[in-house]
């Protein structure tokens, strides 16, 4: 690629100085070096995605994930959301939201109902602050700050692995479904004269690492494994577990956020409340969440598929199925990390 156009496509402010013109070099050294693929539709830049720091970055957030890491500073209370793609983030989203919230207004109130979608209400910091600004102005949030981002562990911004009172949300997902939603995701966004992204190079990359927030499994397990070193900082969840009793753990992560329930909450029905509220089915059907845009420009309603647990079985060959557990699964050996794991498939 010729440098002017990756200095056009980074588009960095000046107004930072030489500070701003290294970080510009930076970039464009970066991306001549690094490896490059395609993961998605298109052709061009937005679906090449470049091996930085051991995982595969979206050309197109690549600049804002470098000033995320360079300038964020995490305050003590900060609450962090951080997830693989496709693996439940819209729904705990709202979770967290509400379980923080729920002082501020009666649930027939709750703004995620009329006004406010779920990535509004605990936006993805790259995206929604750095991606136009290479140090935002992030005062005026309310805090506890909840924010989210789709970054590695050892990639995070230094000031939130060190501090010691910040919290953060992980959740994951089955490879199997995660893969499986996230090409369909894509496929929903795809511009009528884009060619479809065929689900067997999906695949091939996806076994090979090659996707967004890439490799899987690396990024599960360098949550998993600073869990075990700190888990008053990191509450780790998996889907599948939130979906079979989402009762219990939502009282978990309200106690983990440091918002539990106390008991004449639980006797007034408060935690069922909140469930019924943010439950997949009541937030697709929400006007708010059916009609407009997010700030990434991808439409409210693209991030509402099925949410169900075991669809890649509509998918995906037992050959297949096969490959990705010793591709993605294999790599959990040793770990004390297992997932439930559905063996039968309607596609042959």
């Amino acid at each position: 690629m010729e440098a002017t156009t990756i200095s056009e496509n980074i588009n960095l402010s000046k107004s930072h100085g030489v500070e701003s013109r290294d970080i510009e070099e930076e970039l464009q050294e970066l991306v001549q070096r690094l490896p490059k693929e395609r993961f998605g539709f298109g052709r061009d830049e937005n679906s090449a995605v470049y091996f930085y720091q051991g995982f595969w970055c979206p050309f197109p957030l690549f600049k804002a994930t470098i000033s995320f890491q360079k300038h964020f500073e995490t305050l003590d209370n900060d609450i962090f959301l951080t997830t693989p793609l496709k693996c439940g983030t819209t729904w705990m989203k709202a979770l967290i939201f509400t379980i923080v919230n729920r002082h501020k207004f009666q649930p027939e109130n709750n703004p995620l109902l009329t006004s406010l979608t779920p990535h509004q209400a605990m936006p993805y910091v790259e995206v929604q602050f750095y991606l136009k600004n290479q140090e935002p102005n992030l005062s005026h949030i309310p805090q506890p700050r909840l924010l989210h981002t789709h970054l590695p562990y050892s990639s995070l911004p230094p000031s939130i692995r060190e501090c010691p009172t910040a919290k953060i949300v992980y959740i994951c997902r089955n490879p199997m479904d995660m893969f499986i939603s996230t090409w369909h995701f894509i496929e929903n966004i795809r511009p009528a004269n884009e060619e479809p992204f065929p689900l067997d190079e999906a695949f091939e990359k996806f076994c090979r690492g090659v996707h967004a927030y890439g490799p899987y499994s690396d990024h599960i397990l360098g949550f998993w494994k600073a869990k075990q070193e700190n888990s008053n900082k990191i509450l780790f969840l998996k889907y599948e577990d939130v979906k079979a009793d989402t009762f219990s753990h939502v009282k978990t992560l309200a106690n983990f956020l440091g918002f539990p329930f106390s008991e004449e909450e639980e006797k007034k029905g408060v935690v069922e409340e909140i469930i019924k509220l943010c439950s997949f089915e009541n937030l697709k059907e929400l006007e708010v969440n059916k009609s407009g845009y997010q700030a990434f420009g991808l439409p409210n309603s693209a991030f509402f598929r099925k949410g169900e647990v075991g669809d890649s079985t509509n998918y995906l060959t037992p050959a297949m199925v096969e490959r990705l557990e010793k591709s993605v699964l294999g790599k959990f050996d040793k770990s004390g990390l297992t997932f439930k794991i559905s063996s039968k498939t309607n596609c042959e």
